[in-house]
């Protein structure tokens, strides 16, 4: 198998807070990989990293052998927790924007995505509901011809409805080749589709393996497992 994503290391801190302690991490090509973890466990922080959105770290960090920079920016599709586009822009303007920054972008596919969401393209996104403006960033994310997917927390906020729909969208659109990370704390939900699991904790990793190796060894389900392994609190 390729690696993707290859970390040694990795450290960042935040004035006085330690958001990543020496993680080191592999995974490969062709998977989807669910990161869990509680608030303040580093998800967000590792997956900006990797975007390259990030540059202040301790640690080596590389992407399909690149180190986060202009060559892996080209080849990895980051979606953030947040809304990242101007309220007052429509659907059809969103779609432009990311084929003129992205020449991996299929500005077809996104726009029929769009479509089957049964979102307006001529609508402003502030108009949106939470959950239709998610979709339609999700739509755009995995409408680039990416080899790397970072998803941070894409079904948080929005009804079962439209995580099952959402879900749907990725593994229907994600190149079976690339690597899917998909951070979250639904983990019954992502359970189904994940093909291993990485657990975070104060910036470092407490288990990571493949879904079906976890759920032997430990004897329960991976929403079982995250509900036991932070039962206890963290240690200073």
């Amino acid at each position: 198998m390729t690696t993707a994503l290859e970390i040694r290391q990795l450290s960042r801190r935040y004035g006085p807070v330690q958001a990543l302690d020496d993680l080191s991490l592999t995974l490969e090509a062709g998977r989807i990989v669910a990161l869990f973890g509680e608030n303040g466990s580093g998800k967000t922080t590792l997956l900006k990293i990797v975007a390259g959105l990030l540059a202040e770290y301790a640690g080596q960090v590389l992407v399909h052998g690149e180190p986060p920079g202009p060559a892996t920016k080209a080849m990895v599709s980051f979606l953030p927790d947040e809304s990242f586009l101007p309220g007052g822009v429509t659907a059809q303007g969103a779609v432009a924007m990311f084929a003129d920054f992205f020449a991996d972008f299929d500005a077809g596919r996104a726009i029929a995505l769009i479509d089957d969401f049964g979102i307006d393209r001529r609508r402003a996104l502030k108009t949106l509901s939470k959950g239709q403006r998610e979709k339609v960033q999700l739509a755009l994310a995995m409408s680039r011809r990416a080899r790397v997917y970072l998803l941070d927390e894409p079904i948080s906020g929005v009804d079962p409805a439209a995580r099952e729909t959402i879900l749907t969208t990725i593994l229907s659109q994600y190149d079976p080749a690339a690597l899917v990370v998909i951070s979250t704390h639904l983990i019954a939900d992502i359970e189904p589709v994940a093909d291993a699991a990485v657990f975070l904790r104060a910036g470092r990793v407490l288990l990571a393996g493949d879904a079906d190796d976890l759920r032997a060894e430990h004897g329960m389900s991976l929403d079982r497992l995250f509900r036991t392994a932070y039962q206890t609190p963290v240690r200073s």
